[in-house]
C-alpha cells in the first residue's frame, strides 16, 4: 500500500531517513571506540533496505523494517521516557504516524479502533498556504509569522475529549525546489500577504508538486486540555462591566498572539436598523479606532464598497499590511485617511457575529508596517469565540442594568400589579391581530388601604443654601484680590460691579445673619456674565496675570474646584444618606411583601419617602384580611425605627453631619389609586381621597397647635392621625416597641394646628431609643 499523499500541495514526499543515516556514516568512520562500531553494524543493516535512504514508497517498507527503524532512532526515542512522551514519526499534515512511545499507544488504545486523527480547524486551504509560507521563510529569506496552535481532540476511555497541542520537529526535514525556482518580487510576496484567502494566486506562486519534502519530522503532543480551559476561563473574564484593564489585558493577549508589540486593541459597535457604526456603549474602557472623536458614522460613508462588502455582507476579516501606501491609492476611503492621521500602519478589523447579528467590529490595529496582514489575520480564530461571548454578554449585562435602573428609579410598575398591566397588554394585542380598535382602559386600584411614611432631612434648605454662602464666600476672597490687581480706573461699570462684589463680601462674613435670594442671584449673574469673561479674554491675551487667572478657574469646577467644596459636601452627605436609607427600606420590604402582596413606591428628596397601597384588589387570588393592614402597620414603624438607627449610625461619617425626623401618616379609611397614563406614575383617585396626597405634602412642615414647634423633632417618630381607633391602635403598636426597649417610655400626644381644608388631626411622638443606648 503506498504512503498517505498530500491530496493537494506545493510538496512531492520523499519520505526517508537519509538525515540520520548521514550522521550514522561520520560516527562510523571514526577509527575505533564502542560508537563506532555500533554505527558500523547498523549501517551493515541499512544497506540491505537501500529505501531508507533513497525514499520509502510503501506502508509495508515501514512495517517490515519496524525494528531497524526502531533501532535508527533510538537516541530521538530514549527507552527511558517512552511512558512520559507523547511522540511519534510523522509527515506534518497528513495521516502518516508510526513509531510511537508507550504514552501514545496507550492514548490510542484508549480512543478505540473508530479514531482517525484530524487537526482541529485545519483545512486543506490553510494546509496550502502553510506549506507555501514555510518555502518562502526557508528559500526567499521571508519571516512570516503564521505559526498557530495546533491540536488533536482524543477522546479518553471514559468518552472525554482530550486536547493535545501538536509540536513539530522538523529538523529532519529539507525543503528542495524541483527546478529552478521562480523569482518572487518584494510586491509578490506583498501581494500574497494581503491575499491570504486568494488560493488560486497562491497557487500561482507555488505550483503542486513544484518542491520536494526530504526526510522526516518528530511530532510531540502536549496535553493542552487544561490550557483549553484557561482560555475560555480568560474570555470569561474579559467584561467590559467589571475591568477596569480591560483593554490592556486585550492588548496583552494580542500581543503574545501576534508576536507585535505595537499593537492596541479597539471596539467599534454596530447598528443593524441604522446601518451605523458607533461607540460601544457598554463601556468607555474600549475606545473605537475607526471612530473620529468617538461619533457615530454611516458604514457606507466610511468604508468603501469592496470593504463594506468584506466586513459588514460578508461578515469576513479585513486586514490591510500598507494602510498609509492603500490610502494613497484609495485617497476617498474615510477609515484609511483616519487611521493614517491616527499613524496606524496596518491593521485587522473582525467582525463580531453572534447567532447571526453583527454586534460590532474587533479593531486590531499597529504601528508598524505589514506587523498585521491577511496570513496572520487568521490568528484571531484561536480567540474569536472568546471575544464574541464576552462582548455578547456585555451588551446583555448592558441591556439589563439600563431596564434595572428604569425599574428602580423611574418606573412606578411594581411587580405586584403588573399582573393587571399585562392582562390589559395582552386585550390590547389580541383586538389589534383580529383588526379590532381597542383603547387601553386606565388601570385603577379599588379600596385599597394607604400607609405612608416619611424619613427627612432636618433642614436641608437651610444647610444647603448656607453650603452655597460658603462656597461664594471662598470665590469671592479670591475673586476680588485679584480683580483689583487690574486696573479699572477707566471702567465704570467694572468698578460699579467691583463695589457689588465688596458689599456681598461684607454680608458673608456673618454666615448666621441671612442672604436676600434677588442678591444672591444678583452676584451669580455678574460674575458669570461679566466678571469672568472679561477674565477668560485676559488670559487668552497672554496677560501677566493669566496664571493666576487660570488658577482662579480651575477653582470653579464643579468636581474639583474648591468654590464648590461645601456643595459637594452637602450633596455628598444627602446622597449617602438617601442611598443608605434605600437599600434598607428595600431589603425590609421582602418581610413585608410576604405579609400580603401590596403596591410599593418610594422617593429620594432630601430624604426617603414611601408609599403602600394593600388591599384585596391588588392580588384578587389570594384571600384579604385587616389583619395584613395591621401587621404591615407595625412592620412600617419598625422599619422606620431600624432606618433612624441606620441614620444615626452613619452621621459621625457624614461631610455634613445632617440630621433627620421620622414621620407616619395614618389613614383610616379606604380609596383608590389610578396610573395616570401621561405621567407615568399611580396617584390617588378622586376628590375626596386627594385629601390624603394633600395632607402628606404637608404634614412635616406642620406646627403644634399654639406653638412654632414643628411636630417631628429629631432622634423622636411622629404618628398623625384623624380619629380614636387610629390612636389606640398605634398605642398598642408602641407598647410592644417599648417592651422591647425599642421606643422610649414617655409619650406626647399632641394636637396638629389646622392646615388648609384639613382640621382635627392629632399626634403622637415618642423617642426613639438606639441600640448603644439600650445596652447602657
Amino acid at each position: 500500500m503506498k504512503l498517505p499523499a498530500f491530496p493537494d500541495s506545493p510538496y512531492r514526499i520523499e519520505f526517508s531517513f537519509y538525515p540520520l543515516i548521514e550522521r550514522l556514516e561520520k560516527v562510523a568512520a571514526q577509527s575505533d571506540g564502542a560508537e563506532a562500531i555500533e554505527a558500523r553494524e547498523l549501517l551493515a543493516e541499512i544497506a540491505k533496505h537501500p529505501e531508507l535512504r533513497n525514499g520509502i514508497e510503501q506502508m509495508e517498507q515501514i512495517t517490515d523494517n519496524a525494528p531497524l527503524i526502531h533501532r535508527l532512532l533510538k537516541d530521538i526515542f530514549p527507552t527511558a521516557l517512552t511512558f512520559n512522551e507523547i511522540k511519534a514519526v510523522c509527515l506534518p499534515y497528513i495521516e502518516l504516524i508510526f513509531n510511537h512511545t508507550e504514552r501514545f499507544k496507550k492514548i490510542l488504545n484508549a480512543a478505540g479502533p473508530d479514531f482517525t486523527f484530524a487537526i482541529r480547524d485545519f483545512d486543506q486551504h490553510q494546509s496550502y498556504i502553510t506549506s507555501c509560507c514555510l518555502i518562502l521563510n526557508e528559500l526567499y529569506g521571508t519571516k512570516f509569522d503564521f505559526s498557530r496552535p495546533l491540536f488533536y481532540d482524543i477522546p479518553n476511555a471514559e468518552g472525554i475529549i482530550k486536547h493535545y497541542r501538536i509540536l513539530y520537529n522538523a529538523d529532519f526535514l529539507e525543503i528542495v525546489p524541483n527546478g529552478e525556482p521562480p523569482l518572487l518580487t518584494p510586491e509578490e510576496i506583498d501581494n500574497l500577504l494581503d491575499n491570504y484567502h486568494d488560493l488560486k494566486l497562491w497557487k500561482s506562486k507555488f505550483p503542486k508538486e513544484s518542491y520536494t519534502l526530504k526526510g522526516f519530522a518528530i511530532m510531540n503532543l502536549v496535553d493542552a486540555t487544561v490550557e483549553n480551559a484557561v482560555s475560555i476561563l480568560k474570555g470569561k473574564l474579559l467584561n467590559p462591566a467589571k475591568y477596569s484593564s480591560l483593554k490592556n489585558d486585550l492588548e496583552t493577549i494580542f500581543r503574545s498572539i501576534f508576536n507585535v508589540n505595537s499593537i492596541r486593541v479597539g471596539f467599534t459597535s454596530y447598528l443593524n436598523e441604522e446601518n451605523k457604526f458607533t461607540p460601544a456603549a457598554f463601556t468607555h474602557r474600549i475606545q473605537s479606532y475607526m471612530l473620529s472623536e468617538n461619533i457615530s458614522c454611516k458604514c457606507d460613508e466610511m468604508l468603501m464598497p469592496s470593504s463594506f462588502e468584506t466586513l459588514i455582507v460578508k461578515e469576513q476579516y479585513l486586514a490591510v499590511s500598507d494602510g498609509v501606501a492603500l490610502s494613497k491609492q484609495y485617497p476617498e476611503s474615510k477609515l484609511l485617511k483616519h487611521f493614517v492621521k491616527q499613524k496606524i500602519k496596518s491593521f485587522i478589523l473582525a467582525p463580531i457575529v453572534k447567532n447571526g447579528v453583527l454586534l460590532g467590529v474587533l479593531e486590531v490595529v499597529s504601528l508598524e508596517k505589514r506587523a498585521l496582514h491577511s496570513v496572520n489575520a487568521n490568528k484571531l480564530g484561536i480567540v474569536m469565540p472568546y471575544i464574541t461571548d464576552t462582548i455578547d454578554r456585555a451588551i446583555t449585562e448592558y441591556h439589563n442594568q439600563i431596564q434595572a435602573v428604569i425599574q428602580n428609579e423611574y418606573t412606578t410598575i411594581h411587580p405586584s400589579v403588573q399582573w393587571k398591566f399585562r392582562h390589559e397588554a395582552k386585550k390590547f394585542i389580541q383586538n389589534r391581530q383580529m383588526g379590532n380598535e381597542y383603547v387601553l382602559k386606565e388601570i385603577v386600584f379599588e379600596e385599597v388601604h394607604p400607609l405612608y411614611g416619611q424619613i427627612d432631612i432636618r433642614g436641608s434648605s437651610d444647610v444647603r443654601n448656607y453650603s452655597v454662602q460658603k462656597d461664594i464666600h471662598n470665590q469671592l476672597n479670591i475673586l476680588i484680590p485679584l480683580m483689583q490687581k487690574f486696573n479699572l480706573s477707566n471702567d465704570e461699570a467694572l468698578l460699579e460691579d467691583m463695589r457689588d462684589l465688596g458689599e456681598f463680601a461684607q454680608i458673608l462674613t456673618d454666615f448666621s445673619l441671612p442672604v436676600r435670594t434677588d442678591k444672591e442671584e444678583h452676584i451669580h449673574h455678574l460674575i458669570e456674565t461679566r466678571i469672568n469673561p472679561m477674565l477668560r479674554r485676559a488670559q487668552q491675551e497672554g496677560h501677566e496675570l493669566a496664571g493666576e487667572i487660570e488658577g482662579y478657574f480651575d477653582q470653579l469646577d464643579k468636581e474639583l474646584g474648591e468654590f464648590f467644596h461645601y456643595r459637594r459636601q452637602y450633596d455628598a452627605s444627602v446622597s449617602i444618606i438617601n442611598q443608605k436609607l434605600t437599600l434598607l427600606l428595600d431589603e425590609k420590604q421582602k418581610d413585608a411583601q410576604a405579609i400580603f402582596p401590596h403596591y410599593y413606591e418610594r422617593f429620594k428628596t432630601d430624604g426617603v419617602e414611601h408609599n403602600l397601597y394593600i388591599g384585596a384588589s391588588i392580588m384578587p387570588t389570594k384571600r384579604f384580611q385587616d389583619e395584613y393592614v395591621r401587621k404591615l402597620r407595625l412592620w412600617q414603624l419598625q422599619t422606620l425605627c431600624e432606618m433612624e438607627y441606620k441614620h444615626h449610625k452613619i452621621k459621625p461619617m457624614l461631610p455634613y453631619p445632617l440630621e433627620v425626623t421620622t414621620l407616619i401618616l395614618a389613614f383610616n379609611s379606604t380609596l383608590s389609586i389610578r396610573f395616570r397614563m401621561d405621567e407615568k406614575h399611580f396617584d390617588v383617585d378622586g376628590t375626596y381621597n386627594a385629601r390624603f396626597a394633600m395632607v402628606k405634602k404637608r404634614i412635616d412642615k406642620a406646627h403644634i397647635a399654639g406653638t412654632q414647634e414643628r411636630i417631628v423633632d429629631v432622634g423622636k417618630i411622629t404618628i398623625v392621625y384623624a380619629n380614636e381607633a387610629d390612636e389606640a391602635e398605634y398605642l398598642q403598636y408602641i407598647a410592644t416597641m417599648q417592651a422591647k426597649n425599642i421606643l422610649g417610655k414617655t409619650i406626647e400626644h399632641l394636637e396638629v394646628e389646622e392646615l388648609p381644608g384639613v382640621i382635627g388631626l392629632k399626634a403622637l411622638r415618642v423617642d426613639i431609643i438606639h441600640p448603644q443606648a439600650r445596652a447602657v
